[in-house]
């Protein structure tokens, strides 16, 4: 029997889908009281610093050197920060579901989105819930806030959804950042919502309110925009906003957001070795660490032909291809 191949044009849209995260400045007492919170918004900072990078011939040149040390280094940006008034961020987002995850968005091979559509069918009807509660166990932990997160005094989730009473409330350091899941109540029932929303038993929208107890006046860390050249004595440090009523709002970007959620991949070769999960890629990229921690014999496309072929792969190698799914991408042999 002929080995099936990817077809030339495959696609699959992404099935969690987060808004962009607005930030609020308030009081740890006032997590429950909506009307107590204040948009935060961005503000310019200029700074007279001190150079600590040079260029290797500089460094070799000690006149050059001395000259360019006693030159001072101008800064100027974006920045955003805790009223004097207030100990705690809050960040606010919402999180849609999507369902048909064994449906190609894109395939112009019938064969193989056939064959595809029952291997993933049988692995949503058994499987899911593994995924299900990693994507609860990062909401639950707060990664989302990435660096207003670490050291805060305290940090909690509430996540709210039209089926709920209340909403599920976390203590986001009870669950810790180098884990992905957890037998934990609370996060099993925000994972049933997760299954419900990707299988499309139900309708999911979870609304999710984040709060990190930094202290009074403390500086947050919105989304960086990437400006590309930007011209010498200009503003260089730009940061993420959303406009309302004129006024420049800090926020946080939904991919940065994504990725936090789908930073569940601790089935890579390296793990034992670093001890952290990473975020799902093709081929378990991390730019922040400069590697790639997925090689060319189990990245998706190779692991995804190969359940597809009948050949043996892992529960944990479909765990990673189905996360892949609906992490959602281009992945026809035309595009490569």
């Amino acid at each position: 029997m002929t080995e099936i191949t990817l077809p030339t044009v495959l696609a699959f849209d992404r099935k969690l889908e987060p808004s962009d995260a607005l930030m609020y400045s308030g009081c740890w007492e006032d997590l429950s009281n909506e009307k107590q919170w204040d948009a935060i918004e961005l503000f310019e900072r200029r700074n007279r610093a001190v150079k600590s990078n040079f260029k290797a011939e500089v460094l070799e040149d000690e006149v050059e050197l001395k000259k360019q040390v006693a030159e001072a280094n101008l800064s100027w940006g974006d920045d955003a920060a805790l009223t004097h008034a207030h100990d705690t961020l809050k960040v606010s987002f919402s999180l849609r579901i999507v369902s048909n995850i064994d449906e190609p968005s894109v395939c112009n091979s019938p064969s193989f989105e056939k064959l595809y559509k029952d291997k993933v069918s049988s692995y949503l009807a058994a499987e899911l819930n593994e995924l299900a509660n990693r994507y609860a166990y990062n909401i639950a932990n707060a990664r989302f806030l990435w660096r207003n997160r670490l050291d805060a005094q305290q940090v909690k989730v509430h996540v709210n959804h039209s089926s709920l009473k209340e909403p599920i409330n976390f203590n986001s350091y009870n669950y810790k950042i180098n884990q992905t899941t957890s037998n934990d109540a609370k996060v099993i029932r925000l994972a049933e919502l997760i299954k419900k929303g990707l299988l499309g038993e139900e309708k999911i929208l979870l609304t999710i309110n984040a709060f990190a107890q930094l202290g009074e006046g403390q500086r947050v860390w919105p989304s960086q925009e990437m400006v590309l050249n930007s011209p010498k004595g200009e503003k260089s440090r730009h940061l993420f906003y959303i406009n309302r009523d004129s006024k420049r709002i800090a926020a946080m970007h939904s991919e940065k957001i994504g990725n936090a959620l789908r930073t569940i991949d601790d089935w890579y070769d390296k793990h034992q070795e670093i001890q952290m999960p990473i975020a799902v890629e093709a081929y378990g990229s991390v730019t922040q660490r400069g590697d790639a921690y997925r090689s060319n014999k189990t990245d998706f496309k190779t692991l995804l032909l190969k359940w597809l072929n009948d050949k043996p792969v892992t529960n944990e190698q479909k765990h990673f291809v189905v996360a892949m799914l609906i992490r959602g991408g281009v992945f026809g042999e035309g595009e490569s």
